[in-house]
């Protein structure tokens, strides 16, 4: 007899390279023309590991002042990483932002979890008021611990009142989406929002499949 699966009661996303585009070289390219020296700057001096500092909650300016006097010459392009943070975000990601719509319209309870600073989450709403339609949201820089250590995924489940198995995660990396998966979440690798509305709308949640002709993202885009 074939087990029944039930419909998810809530989809949880992911926000960066998910429902936004975001890579720092969209910024750094107008700042370092050079593509080695581009490529050295955000390997050795802002790269993803001093960033993740501030996405478990670290202030930006004081991160920025921290790091500026280790590499003279690069104080601006160091204060830029959060200075021009909109920057850093090429735009939407059109089928993915209509599947969130999608699913908020028709009331299924929809949450964010994200490795992401809390300084500049309000910043980024005002600029895509589509994160804004969350029924709750968890940001690591809000709880001082991130993806994919499992204490930032119970406090989600806490939050959102559900079981994991009654959640759908929606994430880029695979490492994040291991440790869902080993919590009990119903777990989607995303890579383009065609696919994404396609697989939900096969677990029985109201979306419909849509042609995607938004952005690509930028080759080796970071989580």
């Amino acid at each position: 007899m074939n087990k029944l699966v039930l419909r998810p009661k809530g989809v949880v996303f992911d926000v960066g390279n998910v429902l936004i585009d975001w890579n720092p070289d969209y910024l750094f390219r107008k700042l370092i023309p050079c593509a080695d020296e581009r490529k050295w700057f955000l390997t050795h001096v802002c790269s993803m590991s001093w960033h993740a500092e501030q996405d478990r909650g670290r202030p930006c300016a004081a991160a920025a002042c921290a790091l500026a006097p280790r590499f003279p010459g690069y104080e601006g392009h160091i204060g830029a990483f959060y200075g021009r943070w909109l920057e850093t975000i090429r735009g939407p990601i059109d089928g993915a932002v209509q599947v969130l719509e999608t699913l908020k319209e028709a009331g299924v309870p929809v949450f964010a979890l994200s490795n992401f600073p809390a300084e500049l989450w309000d910043r980024t709403v005002a600029a895509y008021p589509f994160l804004g339609l969350f029924d709750d949201r968890v940001l690591s820089g809000e709880e001082g611990v991130g993806k994919p250590d499992r204490r930032i995924y119970d406090v989600l489940i806490e939050r959102s009142g559900y079981g994991p198995e009654e959640l759908v995660f929606i994430d880029d990396r695979e490492e994040n989406l291991a440790t869902a998966h080993a919590l009990g979440f119903r777990c989607m690798l995303f890579e383009d929002g065609g696919l994404l509305s396609t697989d939900l709308a096969e677990m029985g949640l109201p979306v419909f499949p849509t042609p995607v002709t938004g952005l690509t993202p930028l080759e080796g885009a970071p989580a």
